[in-house]
C-alpha cells in the first residue's frame, strides 16, 4: 500500500473540531497498528482509484467501510480484508482534462472525467479554509446553487449534487467531518461535484438566496401561521403522516432498477416541498435534527416489517439511516439558515425515496407488539452461565445481557460494506434514546405514534442481523445481501 499522507489522513480526531451532542461514540478496540492500517488504506485508496468503481455511477465504499469498522473496534486483520475485497472491482484513478480553478469550478460540473480535477481543487481550498467556510460557500451559497441568466441545464445546483445518487456524497463528506480527515472530506466534495442534479423540483432555486428571518417568515406562510404569535410545533412525524395519506403521490407502478426517484421527483417533487415546508423549524432545531433520525429509523424499520415473509430490508431506505448519522457532525459547521436548508432539502431527499420505493403504509402497532425482537439473540451454541451469573442462570438475560455486543461483533465480520454503517447509526441512536418511554410522540399525527419508544433502534438492528446473517455465528449471508423488490402490490 501506499505510503501515509499524515496531511490529508491523519490519526481519525473523534472529537472533532466543533462540540457535537450527538456525534457518535469510538466503541474501543482502536489500537495504533489497527490505527495506521487505516490510514494506509484511506491513503492508498486516493490515490489508485475513482470515485466510481464503473460507467453507471456506483460509489466506491472503501473508506465508508474501513471507517465504520475501525471506530467500532476491528482489528487490523479485519481492516485489510475489507480493502482487499473492494480494491478488486475498483475503477483506476486517472487524470481530468484540465484543472479546476476558482474562476471554472461550475463549468465542469455533472463530468466524472474532472473527479481528480475536484478533488485537487477542494484539497487546495481546504489549506486556506476550516470546513464550515467551504461547506457554506460551495454547498449552501445562492451562487453555489443557482446563477442568474444562465440556462436551467448548467445551473450548479450543488446541494441537489450533494444529496443526489443515494446520498453517498453527504455520507462521504460527512465521514470527513467526523473523523477530521481532510482528505476524506475533499474526496466528499468532489464526488458531489461530478453527480448530476436529481432533485431540482424538490430544491428549486427559490429554495435559496433568503435570510434567515424570510427564511422564517416564508415556513410560517406555507402553513397559514404568517403573523400569529404562536405556531404549533408540526413534528417530521406529522409531515411524514401527511405524505402518507396523500394518495396522488405514488409511482404509476413498479420502477426499473434505476432512475425511480428522478421520476418521483420530478413528477411531485414541488408537493414534498410543499408538505416539508409545513415542518416547523424555529427555536432549537437539533431538537429538529433529532425528529429525522427517528423518523428515517421508522421509515427503514416499520415498512421493512411486513406482515408475512422475512423482513425487508430494502437497500434504498437502509441509505437513509446510514446518512442520517452525518446530520449532525454537518450541522454543527452551518450557520443557522444553512441548517434550515441543510434540514429541509434533506428531508425532502428521504420523503422522495421513500415514496418512490412503494410509499408503503405502516403498522406501528405491530412491530412494537413484538416481543420477540425486543432481545435478539445470535444462533449458534450458547454459553453456560455458572450459577452466580445474574439475574440467574437460566435468564435469557444472563446468556445476552446487553444484545447489542453480539450485534456488533457478528457486523464487524460481515463482508458486506453498508452494514457496519446501519449497524454503528443504529446503536449510537439507541445510545441517546433508548430510554424514550412509549407516548413521547402521541400529539403527532402519524398512526400508531403512541407506541413508538427507544426499542425502535434494538429491533431494528437484530431485524437486519437476521436477514442478512449472522456470519460470525455460522449463517451464510443474504444472497444479493439487501432486498431490491421495494414496496409494490403485485
Amino acid at each position: 500500500m501506499a505510503a501515509i499522507n499524515s496531511k490529508l489522513f491523519p490519526p481519525p480526531d473523534h472529537n472533532g473540531t466543533v462540540r457535537n451532542p450527538l456525534a457518535p461514540r469510538t466503541w474501543p478496540g482502536a489500537t495504533p497498528e489497527s490505527t495506521t492500517t487505516l490510514q494506509s488504506i484511506l491513503t492508498d485508496n486516493h490515490k489508485k482509484f475513482h470515485v466510481f468503481f464503473n460507467d453507471r455511477g456506483f460509489h466506491n465504499h472503501t473508506a465508508h467501510a474501513v471507517l465504520s469498522l475501525w471506530t467500532m473496534g476491528a482489528d487490523k486483520s479485519i481492516l485489510e480484508a475489507s480493502y482487499k475485497a473492494s480494491s478488486e472491482y475498483q475503477r483506476p484513478a486517472f487524470a481530468s482534462p484540465n484543472p479546476i480553478t476558482k474562476q471554472n469550478w461550475t463549468e465542469f460540473l455533472g463530468k466524472e472525467d474532472y473527479y481528480q480535477a475536484y478533488l485537487e481543487f477542494f484539497q487546495n481550498e481546504l489549506t486556506q479554509k476550516d470546513y464550515g467556510s467551504i461547506l457554506e460557500e460551495y454547498l449552501f451559497a445562492a451562487n453555489a446553487n443557482f446563477v442568474s441568466n444562465r440556462d436551467a441545464d448548467k445551473q450548479p445546483e450543488m446541494l441537489s449534487r450533494f444529496f443526489a445518487g443515494l446520498v453517498h456524497p453527504m455520507i462521504h463528506t460527512g465521514f470527513g467531518l467526523e473523523f477530521n480527515l481532510p482528505g476524506t472530506f475533499a474526496e466528499g466534495l468532489a464526488q458531489a461535484a461530478v453527480h448530476p442534479t436529481e432533485s431540482t423540483n424538490s430544491l428549486p432555486a427559490s429554495f435559496f438566496n433568503l435570510s434567515e428571518e424570510g427564511l422564517v417568515s416564508r415556513f410560517a406562510s406555507a402553513v397559514g401561521l404568517g403573523g400569529q404569535a404562536e405556531k404549533k410545533d408540526v413534528h417530521a412525524f406529522t409531515v411524514f403522516a401527511r405524505v402518507l395519506a396523500d394518495s396522488t403521490l405514488a409511482l404509476d407502478g413498479p420502477p426499473g432498477e434505476i432512475g425511480f426517484y428522478r421520476t418521483i421527483v420530478a413528477k411531485h417533487g414541488q408537493t414534498i416541498q410543499k408538505y416539508v415546508n409545513e415542518w416547523t423549524l424555529e427555536g432549537d432545531l437539533s431538537k429538529k435534527l433529532e425528529e429525522l433520525l427517528w423518523t428515517n429509523t421508522i421509515m427503514y424499520a416499520v415498512a421493512g416489517n411486513e406482515e408475512k415473509g422475512p423482513f425487508n430490508a430494502d437497500f434504498f431506505l437502509m441509505h437513509l439511516v446510514t446518512s442520517s448519522v452525518f446530520l449532525s457532525t454537518i450541522f454543527v459547521h452551518l450557520k443557522r439558515s444553512s441548517q434550515v436548508l441543510f434540514l429541509k432539502g434533506y428531508f425532502s431527499i428521504c420523503l422522495g425515496y421513500y415514496i418512490s420505493r412503494g410509499k408503503p403504509q405502516l403498522d406501528i402497532a405491530r412491530f412494537f407488539s413484538n416481543t420477540d425482537t425486543l432481545l435478539p439473540v445470535a444462533p449458534g451454541p450458547k454459553p453456560t452461565p455458572n450459577a452466580a451469573a445474574h439475574p440467574s442462570p437460566d435468564s435469557v438475560h444472563a446468556v445476552t445481557p446487553d444484545p447489542w455486543l453480539p450485534i456488533i461483533q457478528s457486523t464487524l465480520t460481515h463482508p458486506d460494506d453498508h452494514l457496519p454503517k446501519l449497524q454503528r447509526a443504529l446503536a449510537e441512536y439507541a445510545s441517546h434514546f433508548g430510554s424514550t418511554p412509549a407516548g413521547t410522540f402521541a400529539g403527532t399525527e402519524l398512526k400508531g405514534s403512541e407506541f413508538i419508544d427507544g426499542t425502535l433502534f434494538i429491533r431494528a438492528a437484530g431485524l437486519t442481523e437476521s436477514r442478512l446473517g449472522w456470519v460470525r455465528e455460522g449463517q451464510a449471508p443474504l444472497d444479493g445481501v439487501w432486498d431490491r423488490h421495494g414496496f409494490f402490490k403485485a
